[in-house]
């Protein structure tokens, strides 16, 4: 039978502490703690989340798009009663900048959209409050300023977005009644395509225009259902997040986390999709909903702003997987 050495090419070390930097399949001897140790890659179990940098204003109800280390959050509202705000920022992996307002204020926009060069600001609740008046306005954000565009064809306000800023996607929401209206944007204008199977509001996004996500949603929906450019089929349900939160990344590896329910319990979830199946992973450090998020799945996610215990907030938190993680094994 094959031993260590063979395998790896190396012996066991013997070490007094645990290397700095050890490689996928190492292992060693701790002699100070007596336990063996190995490292493997650190995969989506082992992701954590960690404070980001904190935004110029604090809000909820606003939107976003990006990345991780590139950033965008938009829109919103920041006082209680609420009162719209046009707020534009972007993120640069540390720090919030603030740039051009959107041209007409308000909250609840579709988000994941585009990125911070190319983005679309789509639909939204234009009233300061009760009663919620919906609008159809797109606006496209150049990286600096923001350009009021074609209109949706169904105004609407708790939408959801995927895609890019010539190719995108607007689903979901409320005017006020709750619907599944699809539209698809071409870059000018935006046509009506097959409807979701669930109508719902503040579900949470992912993926492009032609393989995109609808997750969660209210009132209490679990369930994702998957686009492909004509059509929607239901493909999963979330674990306990429902909606009024933040998702990211791809149709085949996406995040969501920071949803809320009806009424609104801030939480502290995260769960992932594999293409399959949702799997809860490591909370949010902070309860919160009503954010908006950004990043490409598991591989790096980011939460922006949104509401903790009734109270806006201007913090982000940053998801990340270590590299690898450190085992112990059980000697005899």
């Amino acid at each position: 039978m094959a031993d260590y050495k063979n395998i790896k090419g190396f012996n066991i070390q013997y070490l007094d502490s645990d290397p700095p930097n050890p490689i996928e399949g190492q292992m060693w001897f701790n002699s100070t703690t007596q336990t063996l140790k190995g490292a493997e890659v650190g995969g989506i179990a082992a992701g954590t989340w960690a404070s980001g940098g904190i935004a110029n204003n604090a809000r909820g109800n606003q939107t976003g798009t990006g990345t991780q280390t590139a950033g965008l959050t938009f829109g919103g509202a920041d006082t209680s009663p609420p009162v719209n705000v046009g707020y534009t920022e972007i993120y640069n992996g540390t720090s919030w900048t603030e740039t051009g307002d959107l041209n007409t204020a308000r909250r609840h926009l579709a988000g994941g959209i585009g990125t911070t060069t190319a983005a679309l600001g789509v639909g939204g609740q234009t009233s300061p409050g009760a009663p919620q008046v919906a609008t159809a306005f797109t606006e496209n954000f150049n990286g600096s300023s923001w350009t009021e565009v074609g209109d949706l064809t169904t105004t609407r306000y708790f939408l959801t977005g995927a895609g890019t800023s010539t190719a995108g996607l607007a689903f979901g929401g409320l005017d006020p009644a709750v619907t599944g209206a699809t539209e698809s944007w071409n870059g000018t204008s935006w046509t009506e395509v097959n409807d979701l199977n669930s109508a719902r509001g503040e579900a949470n996004p992912a993926g492009t225009q032609t393989a995109a996500l609808c997750i969660g949603g209210t009132p209490n929906n679990t369930s994702t259902e998957l686009y492909d450019g004509t059509s929607w089929t239901e493909v999963g349900t979330l674990n306990g997040a429902t909606g009024y939160g933040s998702g990211c990344g791809t149709s085949t590896d996406a995040l969501t986390f920071g949803n809320g329910s009806r009424p609104q319990p801030e939480s502290v979830q995260t769960e992932y999709w594999n293409g399959t199946t949702w799997t809860e992973v490591a909370d949010l450090a902070n309860q919160v909903y009503a954010g908006a998020g950004a990043g490409s799945g598991s591989a790096g996610a980011l939460q922006m702003l949104g509401y903790n215990y009734s109270v806006y907030v201007a913090a982000t938190e940053e998801w990340s997987v270590p590299e690898y993680v450190i085992k112990t094994f059980t000697t005899s």
